[in-house]
């Protein structure tokens, strides 16, 4: 990706409301801002309205159409406590963990982080959920204060956005790299004379194939985050690397010391 090409996406997510309810047809605003970038419609966000539109015809020079959707007005989603049966699927849902709760226990919505992008609602198995218009919007008393709101917004959403993904990714690495440690300690055991589900020789080649593979894809991650120029990816990215190479060097090691008979 060029830097001309990056710039592009960049000013364009910055123009988008940041609510990442995918109404675009993908999952977030930065990805509706990448496929804009390659020529995608200007039109697909209801959120953004006619206003968003007009900026993003004004920046790209693409025409300013007609909306696909009918556009929305900022709304907050709320739990009716009182029916939450504490399923926590509204908290998985929810792009920018505005939902507080935990399985079996009452849910609620943070009303001031919530983008009411409403991708809560259709998860909720006892259609406890209802959208409203978002108080600080009915709060504003004008113009300046409806855009100081939706700024506001934006900016807020963007940031816990990327938290959640960071967040996801970050679990993801971890139940990954588990994976990889229980193959090894199975391996281990294995050539103790311990049973195991697959002769001990092939697990111990397994888990240095999952480690060079672990090692493979952060090495990606970190050539991905510096094309990008996005210096906290970078730093994950060499963690991340570093946790992998000391896993594969573990596994070699297990390896090495248990040669095939």
């Amino acid at each position: 990706m060029t830097t001309g090409h990056s710039t592009l996406i960049d000013a364009i997510d910055a123009l988008l409301p940041q609510t990442q309810c995918g109404k675009c047809g993908h999952p977030g605003c930065r990805p509706y801002a990448e496929a804009i970038a390659e020529g995608e419609p200007i039109n697909r966000c209801p959120p953004g309205g006619e206003e968003t539109i007009a900026r993003l015809s004004e920046l790209t020079g693409e025409p300013s159409l007609p909306l696909e959707q009918p556009a929305q007005m900022p709304l907050a989603a709320v739990i009716r406590e009182a029916e939450c049966i504490g399923c926590t699927k509204c908290i998985q849902a929810c792009p920018v963990d505005a939902i507080l709760g935990a399985s079996k226990r009452m849910h609620t919505v943070i009303a001031a982080e919530c983008t009411g992008c409403e991708l809560c609602v259709a998860p909720c198995p006892v259609d406890c959920i209802d959208l409203v218009p978002h108080p600080d919007w009915q709060a504003a008393t004008d113009a300046a204060e409806r855009q100081a709101y939706l700024a506001r917004r934006a900016r807020l959403g963007r940031r816990r956005h990327q938290a959640r993904q960071q967040r996801l990714a970050r679990l993801e690495r971890e139940k990954r790299l588990e994976r990889q440690r229980r193959l090894i300690r199975q391996g281990t055991r294995g050539s103790h004379g311990g049973p195991g589900p697959t002769p001990p020789q092939r697990q111990r080649h397994m888990a240095v194939k999952a480690a060079e593979q672990a090692v493979r894809r952060a090495h990606m991650q970190f050539e991905s985050a510096q094309r990008r120029d996005d210096q906290e990816a970078c730093r994950l990215a060499e963690a991340q690397l570093e946790r992998a190479t000391a896993l594969l060097e573990e596994a070699r090691a297990a390896l090495a010391s248990n040669p095939s008979p």
